[in-house]
């Protein structure tokens, strides 16, 4: 039985869920009570204005949220790598042979690309350019260690 390895990639978050909700709600108040203020001078179409900034505000606060667990996470173990991705709750595992595998710097996407018997799958996505290759590095290294015999 080979030891395992396993690295975890995710979103650097400065803000959980149900903050974001709350600051929302903030955003909202501050919001109509500037167009009650202008309703009450007599001009309506602030409000429309204010209704109209909250929806976008939602939209991209429900975009943060949907992807705010993003993440992938590889497990190398008994011979085989394990990836799991998950992106906006949708998640994809796929299974690696780790003595077929081929890792490659996938030029056009500026990902890892990680290929065993015709499955391909990118990760690195919340790494930097210089952790990518680091990482890559690291599980050539990795992969090396454990083809050797004993190990």
């Amino acid at each position: 039985m080979v030891a395992s390895r396993e690295w975890l990639f995710k979103r650097n978050c400065s803000i959980s869920p149900q903050q974001l909700v709350q600051v929302y709600g903030l955003l909202c108040a501050v919001s109509l009570a500037i167009s009650v203020f202008f309703i009450i001078r007599g001009t309506w179409i602030i409000l429309g204005f204010s209704i109209l900034e909250q929806a976008a505000v939602a939209y991209a606060f429900i975009y943060y949220a949907r992807h705010a667990s993003d993440r992938e996470q590889l497990v190398l173990h008994d011979g085989f790598l394990i990836v799991e991705v998950v992106q906006a709750e949708k998640v994809r595992q796929v299974r690696l042979m780790r003595r077929q595998m081929a890792i490659r710097f996938m030029v056009h996407t500026r990902l890892i690309g990680l290929e065993s018997a015709g499955i391909c799958v990118e990760v690195g996505r919340f790494l930097t350019e210089k952790k990518r290759r680091a990482f890559m590095h690291e599980l050539r290294q990795e992969l090396r260690m454990t083809s050797t015999p004993g190990n």
